[in-house]
């Protein structure tokens, strides 16, 4: 009867190039216990894991990671179609236990979410799930239907196809209707927002619930893949609660988010190059010591928290934004330094190397992500 709090939280940054533009941040808090509108279903979870550096950030002294882009869509494909494999064989067990006999496929869930690095993987993957069901069942119907068209593509082998163009347009075409359906809802917060590694997924889920009301929800099986580069994946799945009610706890998860696009929407907009200073910016200053942030706090949400000060030890000091009814910051106030603020924290020292200054001769040496992991 004890209740658990999990948050997951993270920021994704790349150097200058085609991934920057892919970068995000976020972070998902979530209770987990006893009555919950969302459970999940014991027994049924796939898990595989391997060694690869795929993605990995080996400078210390950097935030960028360094990244083998074709190896990591394979990782990230491989895992998902182990993990779908030992799924599907758990729940076909389960259903004989119970006296049925059938195959498992991707129309046994109601909802697909994924972990998203960025939006056209996430359509691939459904791709990939509708191959793994086509592969999987030999007496399936290739004359009409989703699988229409297909027969050319019976006997090739899932390892070798991780970059055949001809099996991947074919099986995204097939599978359009089912991504529509199931899974293009949950990509509202990786759209708007980019990618935030652990919170990717748990953005999905939150997107799914933000746009589909109790009753739409209400019984449905959730499936959910979640990744980390290295690598780590799990498919497992969720139910939705049969209770609907008013005042029900799906009522009230799902109201909590009904605002979800607003609040994306109310974010300011700046012009690509005012971005690419403030990476700049950030970039310079990693790692600093005895450094204050010289930025505005004007555009921050009210109640967030923001950095004060780095002293001379590495520690940090942070305060919050005030919220609707604390009172306006101290007028004038725009500068951030630790004469303006309340509420101070400090944290404990961090022993991390402080970034030598790079001379014009020099330059600063970066390694660059392409952001497909």
């Amino acid at each position: 009867g004890r209740y658990a709090l999990v948050v997951a939280g993270d920021i994704a940054v790349y150097a200058t190039g085609n991934a920057r533009p892919t970068g995000g941040a976020g972070a998902v808090a979530m209770l987990v216990g006893p009555n919950a509108p969302l459970i999940f279903e014991r027994g049924l979870r796939g898990t595989h894991m391997q060694h690869a550096y795929d993605f990995y950030k080996p400078d210390m002294v950097s935030e960028y990671p360094v990244v083998d882009g074709k190896l990591s869509i394979q990782c990230y494909l491989s895992a998902l179609d182990r993990c779908y494999t030992v799924y599907r064989n758990k729940i076909h067990a389960q259903w004989q236990k119970e006296g049925t006999d059938r195959h498992f496929t991707l129309n046994d869930f109601g909802f697909m979410i994924f972990h998203s690095p960025y939006c056209k993987l996430v359509q691939k993957s459904v791709a990939r799930l509708l191959l793994n069901d086509f592969l999987g069942d030999q007496n399936l119907e290739t004359a009409n239907g989703v699988f229409s068209g297909l027969e050319a593509f019976r006997d090739v082998k899932l390892e070798d196809t991780y970059f055949d163009r001809d099996v991947e347009k074919a099986f995204m075409k097939a599978s359009a209707e089912l991504f529509n359906q199931k899974t293009k809802a949950s990509l509202l917060v990786s759209n708007q927002n980019g990618n935030m590694y652990t919170t990717s997924v748990y953005g999905c889920l939150a997107s799914l619930l933000a746009q589909y009301s109790p009753e739409q929800l209400t019984g449905q099986r959730i499936s959910v893949f979640s990744y980390g580069s290295g690598f780590a994946a799990t498919l497992y799945s969720i139910r939705v609660t049969q209770d609907d009610t008013p005042g029900s706890a799906l009522d009230k998860i799902t109201a909590s988010l009904s605002d979800l696009k607003t609040r994306l929407d109310s974010r300011k907009c700046v012009a690509p190059d005012v971005f690419a200073e403030n990476m700049k910016i950030r970039q310079e200053t990693h790692n600093l010591a005895n450094y204050i942030p010289q930025c505005s706090v004007e555009d921050l949400f009210e109640g967030t928290w923001y950095l004060v000060c780095v002293d001379e030890k590495h520690r940090r000091t942070y305060a919050r934004r005030p919220l609707m009814g604390d009172g306006p910051l101290e007028a004038g106030v725009e500068v951030v330094h630790p004469g303006t603020v309340c509420e101070q924290i400090p944290s404990p020292a961090k022993k991390v190397p402080r970034i030598p200054a790079a001379t014009e001769s020099e330059g600063v040496t970066v390694a660059i992500s392409n952001g497909e992991h």
